[in-house]
């Protein structure tokens, strides 16, 4: 199946530093999931471990050396940045030998990427007080997705489970470099002593956990579709899996129909009428004991995994 490649890949970082003649990049150049990569430092590890010994590998497989190191022979002044190699910015160049770690440029672009990221959304949809942003896909496990770029994604909480769980204690997302199927668990809810597992909308690897969450989860249930993201995936099946999930009218109707059942519930559940015109408040879990946390998941959330 198509999955939209760009016609004209650019180099890949091994070609640009002269230590491959000819590779293109497919993938964005997200690095940690490229077989080629891989393979490439796993020689190189090997090649600098024999050299180190003593007894250098022969041959053309014997030269290889990692792209970092190879740049570094380089006078400063023809060192690339490694965003000019990507494309991101025009020449510049790497004054820290790729130690990228140490780059206030590196922390500051990466600091604007994330603004432009977690923009708001440009419209809510409102259900009596849950809100849906405009251009978010949806997985009846109360997860959401956003395209970022080609087949990159992000994902996190809706704001239907994060009203009814309330403020989580622990985020406990996948491992960057982990691969997830699509349905499976992509990140485990903590509060108190019960946790719960929500599926992936799609299917890929992950390529980036929000760090933030760890001192602040409560960016989960306050901020659920901007600050609050759980992780990012490379996604290559992104066109075949989106047709399973929900998007702007059918996305609406779900919402809707989750809502109205969530009040048909309460009323069951706490003998207590909504009020006509009354919208959803947060933490439902919290503020009403009567609400277990089995009987949340079976009744309103079923596609998630209480454990």
């Amino acid at each position: 199946m198509e999955t939209g490649k760009n016609p004209n890949p650019p180099d890949c970082l091994w070609m640009q530093a002269d230590v491959v003649r000819q590779k293109k990049c497919s993938i964005d150049f997200n690095c940690p999931v490229c077989r080629y990569d891989k393979a490439l430092r796993n020689t190189c590890a090997e090649n600098k471990a024999q050299e180190q010994q003593g007894t250098p590998i022969p041959g053309k497989r014997g030269n290889l050396v990692f792209w970092k190191d190879k740049l570094r022979m380089q006078p400063l002044s023809r060192r690339p940045c490694i965003h000019h190699m990507k494309g991101h910015i025009g020449f510049k160049t790497c004054p820290k030998a790729y130690h990228c770690i140490d780059c206030e440029f590196d922390q500051y672009f990466h600091d604007q990427f994330k603004v432009y990221a977690l923009v708001q959304p440009v419209a809510y949809s409102d259900f009596n007080g849950v809100n849906l942003p405009a251009g978010y896909y949806l997985h009846p496990g109360h997860t959401w997705l956003k395209i970022e770029d080609k087949n990159h994604v992000r994902i996190g909480l809706d704001d239907f489970a994060a009203r009814i769980l309330g403020d989580p204690d622990y985020i406990e997302p996948l491992l960057m470099g982990k691969q997830v199927n699509a349905g499976d668990p992509a990140f485990t809810f903590y509060r108190n002593e019960n946790r719960a597992a929500f599926p992936s909308p799609v299917s890929g690897v992950v390529t980036q956990v929000n760090s933030t969450l760890r001192k602040h989860p409560e960016q989960v249930g306050q901020t659920p579709y901007t600050g609050g993201w759980v992780l990012t995936l490379y996604s290559p099946r992104l066109r075949e899996d989106l047709k399973r999930l929900m998007f702007m009218e059918s996305a609406a109707t779900f919402m809707n129909d989750q809502v109205n059942h969530l009040y048909t519930f309460l009323e069951e559940e706490t003998q207590l009428m909504a009020a006509d015109g009354g919208t959803l408040g947060s933490d439902l879990y919290g503020n009403l004991p009567q609400l277990s946390w089995e009987k949340i998941f079976t009744r309103l959330i079923p596609e998630a995994l209480p454990c």
